[in-house]
C-alpha cells in the first residue's frame, strides 16, 4: 500500500482509514468481529485508525484500545480519536471548553490503553467556545505529551482560517488535520474547505465517503429502500418524500451506471472519487461486517480517468452537495431563527 503525507505532521498514512464507529452496540458488534476487522485491516496495509469518545458510549474507543495493547500493536498505528459530544447528564461533560477537553483527554486515554493520542480532534465546531480557549487546552495537552497533533471536524473554511490566525498570534498549536464530510454526493467542501486545508498544509481524513450507505449498490431506482437504524435516526437524510433525497437517488443510479461502464464497483469509484483530491490524505471508511471491509478494501488497487472523473462532474457538479443535511454540521445563525432577526 502506498502511504500519504498526513499535511506537514511528518505522519504517512494509508489511503483508507479504517473507521470504528461500527464497532460495540452502535454497529451491533462484539469485541471479537470487531478485533477480526482490525486484524484484517491491518494485515492488508492500513495503519490509520479512527474513532470517538461517544461512539457507543466509549466502547468503541475500549475495543480498539484493548486490540492494540493485547496484541502489542500501538506503535504501528496512527490512532485518531475525538472530544465534543456529550458523554453524560452534567451540562459541562460536553463541547469545546478547556475544563471538558482536559478532563475528557485522560478518559479517552484510559480506554485507549496508551500514553498517547496521535490525533486528538474537535468532533465540531462550538460557537458558544472561543477558539483561543479550545486551543490553548490542545496545546498544553500537547506540551504534555498526552497529544502528538490536533485536528477539527467538520470545521467550516472560515473556522479554519480563523484558527490559523489564533495559534498564530496566541502561540497556540496548529490545527494539523481536518475530517470533513466529502462523498460523490456531497461535494461542498471543495468550494473552500479542501482548498483552504492545501494552503494551511492541512491533513484531510475525509468521512463518509460512501454517503452513509447510498453508494454501497443498496440505494437503486425502483428497489425498496433499506431500512436501518441511521434511517430511523436522520430522516432529513434518508426520506424519499423530500425531493433531495430524490435527487440523491437519481444521482446514485447515473453514478452505479457509470461504475459499471468502466469496470467498477460503486464503492471502488466513491472511494476512489474521494482519494483523487490532491488535498486527501485519507478516507474513512467504516465497515460493520468483514464483508463490508473486503468490499472496500479493493479501492485501492487503481485510480480514475480524467474522462470518469468528467462523467462524474456532469452527474454531480463540482462544490455541489445535493441534499444540504449531508454537510455534517448546521451554523446556528441558519437553525435559529433569532440569531438573524432583529427583536
Amino acid at each position: 500500500m502506498e502511504y500519504r503525507p498526513f499535511g506537514r505532521t511528518g505522519l504517512k498514512v494509508s489511503p483508507l482509514c479504517l473507521g470504528a464507529m461500527m464497532f460495540g452496540r452502535w454497529g451491533g458488534n462484539d469485541h471479537e468481529s470487531s478485533s477480526a476487522i482490525m486484524r484484517r485491516a491491518l494485515d492488508a496495509g492500513i495503519n490509520f485508525i479512527d474513532t470517538a469518545d461517544v461512539y457507543s458510549g466509549g466502547e468503541s474507543e475500549e475495543i480498539v484500545g484493548r486490540f492494540l495493547a493485547e496484541n502489542g500493536l500501538r506503535d504501528r498505528v496512527v490512532l485518531a480519536t475525538k472530544v465534543h459530544g456529550a458523554m453524560g447528564d452534567d451540562p459541562n461533560s460536553a463541547g469545546n471548553g478547556r475544563r471538558w477537553i482536559i478532563r475528557e483527554v485522560d478518559a479517552s486515554l484510559r480506554r485507549l490503553r496508551t500514553d498517547w493520542i496521535d490525533l486528538y480532534q474537535i468532533h465540531r465546531p462550538d460557537p458558544a467556545v472561543d477558539l483561543d480557549e479550545t486551543l490553548g487546552a490542545l496545546t498544553d495537552l500537547v506540551r504534555a505529551g498526552k497529544v502528538r497533533h490536533i485536528g477539527t471536524s467538520t470545521f467550516p473554511a472560515h473556522h479554519l482560517v480563523e484558527a490559523q490566525w489564533v495559534a498564530e498570534r496566541r502561540g497556540r498549536e496548529r490545527f494539523a488535520g481536518e475530517q470533513p464530510p466529502y462523498s460523490l454526493l456531497a461535494r461542498g467542501v471543495e468550494a473552500d474547505v479542501l482548498p483552504v486545508c492545501e494552503r494551511y498544509g492541512i491533513g484531510v481524513l475525509t468521512w463518509s465517503p460512501l454517503a452513509g450507505g447510498w453508494l454501497t449498490g443498496r440505494y437503486r431506482e425502483g428497489i425498496e429502500l433499506p431500512g436501518s437504524r441511521r434511517a430511523e435516526l436522520l430522516p432529513e437524510r434518508y426520506d424519499l418524500t423530500l425531493e433531495a433525497n430524490r435527487r440523491k437517488l437519481a444521482a446514485t443510479e447515473r453514478l452505479a451506471h457509470l461504475a459499471e461502464e468502466s469496470g467498477m464497483t460503486l464503492i471502488e469509484l466513491a472511494l476512489r472519487f474521494v482519494l483523487h483530491h490532491p488535498a486527501v490524505s485519507s478516507a474513512i471508511i467504516g465497515p460493520r461486517t468483514m464483508r463490508h471491509l473486503e468490499d472496500q478494501l479493493t479501492a485501492t488497487d487503481a485510480g480514475l480517468t480524467g474522462d470518469v472523473l468528467d462523467r462524474v462532474d456532469a452527474i454531480v457538479p463540482p462544490g455541489v452537495t445535493l441534499n444540504p443535511a449531508d454537510g455534517g454540521w448546521r451554523p446556528p445563525s441558519l437553525a435559529d431563527p433569532s440569531l438573524r432577526r432583529r427583536g
